[in-house]
């Protein structure tokens, strides 16, 4: 796998990315939405004090309706098929055990109590908040951050962009979503929230997302 670092800057005037509320003295700002059909990404900002702000930004996954009837119906097909071996082959009920503790497996994986949302809480004063809900939640100070990048990695079949952080005394990135790939135009509202927050110089230079 190719590894290609990358930092950026965001251009304002996208036309699917809705702007973001300026207005941060109130105690709370209306939510910033972009989606698509795959995640949806969601901004709110919550100001309650001068100096205590917190800058929330959510990736949230798509519930697919036709996915849940797919999975189920295969592994009824198998365990079908398993039990017509075994009545009209003579195949050993092992193998009906075996279908079965497999199809339960894909349900677990794929439909019971799946990854929906990773999130990333800002606290300038303090760190950043890294949760996947139903998973890990990791805090980082403010004053181990030492950038923020956006990373391209590219492989023979596929390519999809990621948000990273560099961390001091670490010779690897800290991935801010471990689960999910979502777009560009996600993860650049949140590198920029992430470079403001650590007081890190943003790129001159654009890169655009490939259609």
């Amino acid at each position: 796998m190719k590894l290609h670092r990358a930092t950026m800057t965001f251009t304002q005037g996208e036309d699917d990315i809705v702007s973001m509320s300026s207005n941060f003295g109130s105690k709370m700002v209306e939510p910033s939405v972009i989606s698509n059909a795959r995640f949806t990404y969601v901004h709110d900002y919550h100001k309650f004090l001068p100096l205590q702000a917190v800058d929330t930004h959510h990736i949230i996954a798509q519930r697919s309706v036709v996915k849940p009837i797919v999975i189920y119906l295969f592994v009824i097909l198998l365990v079908a098929y398993a039990t017509f071996l075994h009545f009209e082959q003579g195949k050993p009920v092992t193998t009906v055990l075996w279908c079965l503790l497999f199809g339960l497996l894909l349900v677990k994986l794929f439909i019971w109590r799946p990854i929906v949302k990773e999130s990333v809480i800002i606290m300038p004063s303090f760190g950043v908040q890294l949760e996947t809900h139903y998973g890990r939640r990791c805090f980082i100070p403010v004053s181990k951050i030492l950038k923020p990048v956006l990373n391209e990695h590219v492989t023979p079949v596929t390519c999809w962009w990621c948000l990273s952080l560099l961390l001091r005394d670490q010779d690897e990135l800290t991935l801010v979503f471990k689960k999910f790939h979502p777009p560009l135009k996600m993860l650049v509202p949140i590198w920029k929230a992430l470079c403001d927050a650590t007081e890190c110089k943003q790129s001159s230079e654009v890169f655009q997302e490939e259609e």
